[in-house]
């Protein structure tokens, strides 16, 4: 019924988006699926653009405004108006930049929506964008008659005292706060990405990859690579990964290839940073095909962790990352899912099902600290920090006690995390600025102290700082590591006095297997404590703990599987039923009541 200016294929290929007028349109291919159509723009769209690795689409009208939607059409952001219809509009591959053309105006846009530059080239309006397949240059078709070239320039990136700058395609500028020295680095091919993490700079030209140590800029570790341009880097604190066209590399600093890892189905051009993690010991990578699955492989060898299954989620799954630091045994990786739930898991299965737990809801954004095992998110209006995840797996209750949290409302709507080193946290607000935050430096301190099993250093620092949270996360520290002292002390300081009375009575029990099952129990693993005790042979340790817990059909089998206490088990129940003025209904109980 109305002229459609522009047309766009879905990430997965199975929807178009097109214009009709004011209106944005999602037709799915099959038949009779439901259309998915919203007003979009007060005047007639001209063009949209969807990319694949993010999925979001782009919209640019006669109202002079261009917009950033999500797949369900939601707005993320909507521009402030031009003086002239926005002609044309398009995302760069990998989905981090886009470029807005209109009349003698060219403007490159983060995909959150704000703006990096604006340029007036004398070129009419600009009728077409189209990016070069590295995403470092694009072309545009111009109403005068020109095509016009750009350069994507003055990319930044920042670690610790260094800040670096791409000034030419093929040049970049080290910036040292701490003593203003400034390096020049010359490159032989164009630029196309870089990271700058854990004492390295890694960079990628259009054949080759430099990787360059921050103590020395003037002797890079030079390979050539494969094919394809470099879509992704990403560097953990031992080793490095590229992604391209062909597949995912590890390499080590040094310049060696460790592995390459390969999954059924794998499409590296629509990985990003969200969807892929990398940690000392592990890679983990989100998979397209299937969004509720997650691929995790050892780094060394590159094939499947453990059994070899993939990790599978409920929901579908947005945004993923494993934690740094700490034994590749205790490796958890946290995710968050459509519906902005925050979960953590532990990467190792061992044949068991691993506890998925949740730990957060409504997170717009998660990083992992690079020195030790300490999250931070945003989440709804809050800030948070989360000083010990593993606490869930020690002491449910304990969780809320070791967060910091804090008003999120000046970073003002869908803030991002940028980075969180040392105790300094930089988030992106939506307009573009960037903010630092500074945390407690005393959790990272507390966590060193723990990992080298210093529990007495750890206890003097809390007494020194005087803070609750500090003293939940010692706790539920050594309650994870079994030292049952130290965990006295620290549920003491929270004023959790049951706690203490139980750790207590673990304390004067007998044997060594008892006050393990006992520790178990107080993590409330009861499987693995009544395992643990059938296996040493305390099969009444097992039944007793069984009855404790009113768990009477366990505690009954067991009896008459290893022929002992039947009678004892009946006595409690018995006692338990008058207690409560009950009758006995349960067939079994009654049967083996007539046989005592």
């Amino acid at each position: 019924g109305t002229p459609v200016y522009s047309v766009s294929w879905a990430p997965d290929s199975d929807k178009v988006l097109y214009t009709s007028g004011k209106q944005l349109i999602i037709k799915p291919l099959q038949p009779n699926a439901k259309v998915l159509q919203w007003k979009a723009h007060d005047g007639l769209i001209l063009k949209t653009d969807w990319n694949s690795v993010n999925d979001l689409i782009l919209s640019a009208g006669e109202d002079c405004r261009y917009k950033v939607w999500d797949s369900f059409g939601r707005a993320l952001y909507s521009s402030q108006p031009h003086e002239y219809p926005i002609t044309s509009i398009a995302w760069a591959l990998d989905g981090e930049l886009f470029a807005v053309g209109s009349f003698n105006t060219l403007r490159l846009c983060d995909k959150t929506g704000w703006s990096y530059a604006l340029e007036k080239p004398n070129t009419g309006s600009i009728f077409t964008i189209s990016w070069s397949i590295d995403g470092t240059q694009l072309a545009g078709a111009c109403g005068n008659g020109h095509v016009i070239f750009a350069h994507v320039v003055e990319q930044h990136w920042e670690w610790k005292n260094f800040e670096i700058t791409l000034i030419k395609r093929r040049t970049m500028k080290v910036h040292n706060v701490l003593n203003d020295a400034v390096d020049l680095l010359e490159f032989r091919d164009r630029v196309i990405k870089a990271s700058l993490s854990y004492g390295y700079l890694v960079v990628s030209t259009s054949l080759q990859c430099y990787v360059f140590s921050t103590k020395n800029w003037n002797t890079p570790l030079i390979f050539d690579l494969k094919e394809g341009t470099v879509s992704l880097i990403l560097q953990a604190e031992r080793h490095f990964l590229l992604v391209d066209g062909g597949g995912l590399y590890l390499y080590s600093y040094e310049g060696r290839l460790i592995s390459s890892p390969k999954y059924p189905g794998m499409r590296t051009d629509i990985l990003n940073a969200q969807t892929v993690s990398l940690s000392n010991d592990t890679l983990a990578v989100k998979d397209k095909a299937d969004e509720k699955v997650i691929f995790i492989f050892e780094a060394l060898s590159g094939k499947p962790l453990g059994d070899g299954k993939p990790l599978t989620h409920k929901t579908e799954i947005v945004e993923i990352a494993l934690d740094q630091k700490g034994l590749t045994n205790e490796r958890k990786i946290a995710f968050i899912d459509k519906n902005r739930d925050l979960f953590i898991t532990s990467v190792k299965r061992f044949g068991k099902e691993q506890k998925i737990v949740k730990i957060g809801t409504m997170v717009q954004s998660l990083a992992w600290n690079d020195t030790s095992n300490i999250l931070c998110g945003i989440q709804d209006s809050r800030f948070t920090v989360w000083y010990y995840p593993n606490t869930v797996y020690v002491d449910k209750d304990l969780l809320p006690k070791t967060l910091y949290e804090k008003d999120a409302s000046e970073f003002s709507k869908n803030p991002q995390i940028v980075s969180f080193v040392g105790n300094q946290v930089t988030i992106r607000r939506a307009d573009g600025s960037l903010v630092h935050l500074h945390i407690s430096p005393y959790p990272a301190i507390l966590h060193d102290y723990v990992s080298a099993s210093r529990w007495e250093d750890g206890v003097r620092l809390c007494r020194f700082v005087k803070d609750q949270t500090l003293w939940a996360c010692l706790a539920a520290m050594a309650v994870a590591n079994k030292d049952m002292t130290t965990a006295e002390i620290a549920y003491a300081a929270i004023g959790e006095i049951d706690k203490v009375q139980y750790i207590n009575s673990i304390k004067d029990l007998p044997s060594k297997e008892s006050r393990m099952a006992h520790m178990l129990l107080f993590s409330g693993n009861t499987q693995e404590a009544e395992t643990l005790l059938l296996q040493s042979g305390l099969v009444y340790q097992a039944i007793q703990v069984n009855i404790n817990l009113y768990n009477w059909e366990r505690a009954l089998d067991l009896a008459v599987k290893h022929r002992t206490h039947v009678d004892t088990v009946l006595a409690y129940r018995q006692k338990f039923l008058e207690d409560f003025g009950k009758k006995e209904t349960n067939q079994r109980f009654l049967q083996y009541a007539e046989g005592v």
